[in-house]
C-alpha cells in the first residue's frame, strides 16, 4: 500500500514480476561472476607462488617451450659463431712441419705433420669427390649437415658411425675426439652451422684439405704425395679408391704397413661407387691394383733433441696457422753442440746424469745437453730439473755485498757458528779468525757466507738475485738460503751468470737471434747494470775462485771466472762460469736426488767445463771421444766433408770408396778389378798394385 501519486500516469509500467523466476539466468549472471573473481585471483598471482605456474594451461607451456627452445638455439648459434669462428675449419687440424737448423744450416730436427696445399674441388678429377662421397657419406649433397637415414642405418647395422662429411669436418676442426653424447650434439650444432655458411664444395674442400691419412699426412695432398708421389688433380681412379679407404682407420689401413688390408678396403670403395653410378661394373674390373711410390726425404734428420724440445714450442708461438712447412734457424751453434756431446760422453759420470749448457752473454743458446741419453730419457735437466745450485749461490751474496759497500779485502768471521739453530760447517772443518771477502769466496767458506748474508740481509741477497732473472722461491730470513737450497733450474741459473758477464740483466735465454735493440727499445726496457767498481770486484772473486780455489780444476789459460756448487750429501754437483764470449753452466747429479760418491762441483763438472771451453774458444784440440757404451747425446746432423782422393772405408770387407775429379771409384782388398762412375758412366778397370798411386 503506497499513496496515490497524481503523476504516476506519467511515468512508464512497471514490470510486473513473474510467477515463475529465470533460475539459469541467475546462474549465468553467478557464474560469471566466479569467472571475473578467478581471473582477478590469478592476476594477483606473483611468479614465485607455485599456483601463478600451476594454473597454466598445456597450450601455454607448448608455446612457451617452443619460444624458450628456439632462444636457446639462437644463442648456441651465437656462441659458436664467437668460440668456433668459422676460419679455423681452414687451418690445418695438426700443427704443420718445422725444421730446425742451426746457425750454419745443419738441420737439427723436425717435427710435426706433414701437411700440404689445400685442395680445389674444381681442379680435382670427378672420380676423386666421388670416390669419398660413396663410401663417406652417400646422401652428402641432399642432406642438412647430418643424415637421419644414415644414423638409423648405423643404429641398425652396427657398423658405421653414420656421421657425414660434415660433422666429421666439424669434429676434428673444432672438438676433441673424446666419446660422448654431448659432443655429438655439439657436433650435430656444428654440422648445422656449417651448413649454414658454406657451401657443399666448399665443406667438401675443407673436409680433403684437414682429413688424416696416417703415415703421419695430413690432407689430401699431403696423402697423394707420400702415397703415390703425384699431386690430387692427377690421381687415378684406383688411387683415389684406396686413399678414400682409409679414412675410416688410417693407421690401420696404412699401405705402407698393411697393404692387403688397404687392398681389401679399396675393393669395398670401389663397389660403392658402383653402387651410386660413378663407375660402370666393367670399369670397376678394369681398375689396376695402385702401385706405391714411397720417396724417403731426409730421414736421417732427428725428431727430437733436447734443444729442439726446448725451442720448438717457441717457434710455434710466433708461427700463424698454415698449411705451408717451416724452415727456422736457431741459435745453436754445429760445432758447439757436437764438442759438448763428446765431453759429456767421455766423463766419468758413474752412472749419474748430466746437462751442460751453453750461451753467449746475450743469452743465445749455442749448445745443450740434457741427459746422457735422449732416446732412453727425454727429459731435459737443463729446463725441467729443479735442483739445488748450492755454493754457486754465493755468487748473488756476495754481489750484494759489495753493493752495500763491501771490498773483497774487507774481513769477516770463519769461526764455526756455535748459536742458533742453523749451523752450517765449512768443508773438511777448516776454519780461522778472520778471513777476507775474495778468500772466503775463493774457498767457498759457508759460515763466511752464512755471516754475510745475516750482515746484508736476506732481502737484499734476494733483490739481487732477481735483478739478475732467478725466479725460484727464496724465503726471506731463511739464513740456509745463503748456500744455494732455493731449488732452480739450470738454464735459470746460467742466464743469471750471462747477466754478471755482460753485465747487462736480466739475460732471458733464447733459442732464436734477435736483432739489435733500438734506441727507443733501450730506453724503454728494464735492463740494469752493475756499477764499473762492483763488476770489477765481482769478477775478481770469480777468477780467484776458478784460479786458486774449489775450481782449480776449470782453470784456463786465458780470462776465466767461474763457481763451483755442491749440495748436501753430494747429491748436485754444479760448476758455472764464462770464458772468452761463453757463458756455460754443467749440473751433474742423479734424477733421484740420490747422493753420489764424492762427486763435488769442483770435480766432474768443472773437469767437463773445461774441455768444453778449450774446444769451444780452440785453446787446444778437442777431446777425441773414447769407444765406450755410454750413449752419444743427439745433436745437430754432421756434414760429412771428404777432401778430394780420400778413401772411405765401406764396411768391414776392406772395401772403399774414392772420389776425385773423375768421378767415384769402388774397390776391395783381394778383388782384382774396380768399379769407376764417371761422366764416361760405369767402367770396369783393373785394380792398381799395391803402393800404386790413385789413377788420374
Amino acid at each position: 500500500m503506497r499513496p496515490i501519486d497524481e503523476d504516476e500516469d506519467d511515468l512508464p509500467p512497471r514490470p510486473r514480476p513473474s510467477a515463475t523466476p529465470d533460475f539459469e539466468a541467475w546462474d549465468a549472471k553467478l557464474a560469471g561472476l566466479d569467472e571475473a573473481l578467478e581471473v582477478e585471483e590469478k592476476r594477483r598471482l606473483r611468479w614465485w607462488q607455485r599456483d601463478y605456474w600451476r594454473a597454466r594451461s598445456k597450450l601455454w607451456w607448448t608455446g612457451r617451450g617452443i619460444m624458450a627452445a628456439s632462444a636457446l638455439f639462437a644463442l648456441l648459434i651465437g656462441w659458436l659463431a664467437v668460440t668456433a669462428p668459422l676460419s679455423k675449419s681452414l687451418e690445418p687440424i695438426a700443427p704443420p712441419q718445422v725444421t730446425l737448423l742451426a746457425r750454419d744450416g745443419t738441420p737439427i730436427a723436425r717435427q710435426g705433420a706433414i701437411v700440404e696445399a689445400p685442395v680445389r674441388l674444381a681442379d680435382l678429377p670427378p672420380h676423386v669427390p666421388q670416390a669419398f662421397i660413396a663410401i663417406e657419406d652417400r646422401r652428402f649433397y641432399s642432406h642438412w649437415g647430418i643424415d637421419p637415414r644414415g644414423i638409423a642405418r648405423a643404429a641398425w647395422t652396427g657398423y658405421g658411425g653414420g656421421s657425414t662429411i660434415t660433422q666429421q669436418l666439424a669434429k676434428f676442426t673444432f672438438l676433441t675426439p673424446e666419446q660422448s653424447l654431448s659432443r655429438k650434439a655439439r657436433e650435430a650444432l656444428i654440422a648445422f652451422w656449417l651448413e649454414g655458411w658454406l657451401t657443399k664444395d666448399e665443406i667438401l674442400e675443407r673436409y680433403l684439405s684437414n682429413a688424416y691419412f696416417g703415415d703421419n699426412q695430413y690432407g689430401l695432398r699431403a696423402a697423394s704425395l707420400h702415397y703415390f708421389y703425384r699431386q690430387p688433380e692427377n690421381l687415378k681412379p684406383e688411387q683415389a679408391a684406396m686413399l678414400a679407404g682409409l679414412l675410416q682407420a688410417p693407421s690401420r689401413y696404412a699401405p705402407t704397413r698393411h697393404y692387403d688390408r688397404a687392398k681389401r678396403r679399396m675393393d669395398l670403395v670401389i663397389g660403392a661407387m658402383v653402387q651410386e653410378g660413378y663407375l660402370t661394373e666393367a670399369q670397376a674390373r678394369a681398375l689396376p691394383d695402385p702401385r706405391l711410390d714411397v720417396r724417403r726425404r731426409d730421414d736421417n734428420v732427428p725428431t727430437g733433441t733436447y734443444f729442439a724440445d726446448w725451442a720448438l714450442p717457441l717457434a710455434r708461438e710466433g708461427i700463424e696457422a698454415s698449411y705451408s712447412k717451416q724452415v727456422i734457424s736457431t741459435t745453436l751453434d754445429s760445432r758447439l753442440q757436437a764438442l759438448a756431446s763428446r765431453v759429456v760422453a767421455r766423463a766419468p759420470l758413474n752412472g749419474a746424469q748430466v746437462a751442460l749448457v751453453a750461451m753467449r752473454p746475450n743469452g743465445e743458446v749455442v749448445a745443450m745437453v740434457g741427459g746422457r741419453d735422449y732416446a732412453k730419457s727425454p727429459f731435459n735437466r737443463v729446463t725441467q730439473a729443479r735442483r739445488q745450485p748450492g755454493s754457486t749461490f754465493k755468487t748473488f751474496v756476495y754481489l750484494a755485498a759489495l753493493e752495500a759497500g763491501w771490498e773483497p779485502d774487507d774481513t769477516i768471521p770463519n769461526t764455526p757458528i756455535t748459536q742458533g739453530s742453523y749451523r752450517p760447517k765449512n768443508a773438511r772443518e777448516r776454519y780461522s779468525e778472520q778471513i777476507t771477502l775474495e778468500d772466503a769466496f775463493a774457498s767457498s767458506s759457508n759460515v763466511a757466507a752464512v755471516r754475510l748474508f745475516q750482515a746484508v740481509g736476506s732481502q737484499k741477497v734476494i733483490s739481487t738475485a732477481r735483478q739478475l732473472g732467478i725466479t725460484a722461491a727464496m724465503p726471506e730470513g731463511d739464513p740456509s738460503l745463503a748456500l744455494g737450497t732455493s731449488a732452480m733450474t739450470l738454464m735459470e741459473l746460467t742466464a743469471a751468470y750471462a747477466g754478471i758477464a755482460a753485465n747487462d740483466y736480466p739475460v732471458e735465454p733464447h733459442p732464436f737471434a734477435r736483432g739489435e735493440r733500438g734506441w727507443w727499445e733501450w730506453l724503454t726496457s728494464r735492463q740494469e747494470s752493475f756499477a764499473r767498481s762492483t763488476h770489477e770486484d765481482i769478477e775478481t772473486m770469480l777468477r780467484a775462485a776458478i784460479n786458486r780455489g774449489t775450481g782449480r780444476n776449470a782453470v784456463l789459460p786465458v780470462a776465466n771466472f767461474g763457481k763451483t756448487g755442491t749440495t748436501q750429501d753430494y747429491r748436485d754437483a754444479l760448476f758455472v762460469g764464462y770464458a772468452g764470449d761463453l757463458v756455460v753452466g754443467v749440473w751433474v747429479g742423479n734424477d733421484d736426488n740420490t747422493p753420489m760418491k764424492g762427486i763435488t762441483g769442483g770435480s766432474t763438472p768443472a773437469r767437463i767445463w773445461r774441455d768444453f771451453m778449450r774446444g769451444a774458444l780452440k785453446l787446444e784440440a778437442a777431446p777425441q771421444p773414447k769407444t765406450t757404451a755410454s750413449p752419444d747425446p743427439e745433436g745437430p746432423v754432421q756434414p760429412l766433408d771428404i777432401e778430394e782422393g780420400a778413401e772411405i772405408p765401406v764396411g768391414e770387407n776392406g772395401a772403399t770408396l774414392r772420389i776425385d775429379g773423375n768421378g767415384v771409384t769402388l774397390s776391395q782388398e783381394g778383388v782384382p778389378v774396380e768399379l769407376r762412375l764417371g761422366e764416361e758412366g760405369l767402367v770396369v778397370q783393373p785394380a792398381p798394385s799395391p803402393g800404386a798411386s790413385p789413377p788420374p
